[in-house]
């Protein structure tokens, strides 16, 4: 699962899209099941499944623009790629410690 966040000019514009290899469907279920509706809204979430996870980060920035800040959060090498393939940084979680540095680096503003 490859979570991005999307920031206008101001952190208070921000937005969360969820890319996964989850089917849409499934992957939706599994958001309402965890209680996670609130942070991704149905129109942030996409499947993978099909086009694969570059042409969902080009979709995605074709939606928001190029003028906006992303950062790509995930634990796989497809998502780093892709993040690196579209300028996009990229935060890897691979334990507790890496979610609260994330959060640590948000509160600072340094993404």
């Amino acid at each position: 699962m490859t979570i991005s966040g999307v920031c206008g000019s101001t952190r208070g514009k921000c937005m969360n899209v969820l890319v996964t290899t989850t089917q849409l469907v499934p992957a939706l279920a599994k958001v309402l099941l965890y209680g996670l509706g609130d942070v991704f809204p149905i129109e942030n979430i996409y499947s993978a499944t099909k086009i694969g996870k570059e042409s969902c980060f080009e979709r995605i920035v074709s939606r928001f623009g190029k003028k906006v800040t992303y950062v790509v959060i995930g634990d796989g090498r497809d998502e780093e790629f892709a993040a690196k393939q579209h300028n996009m940084p990229f935060w890897r979680i691979s334990n507790h410690g890496d979610l609260v540095s994330l959060h640590q680096a948000l509160e600072l503003d340094f993404l």
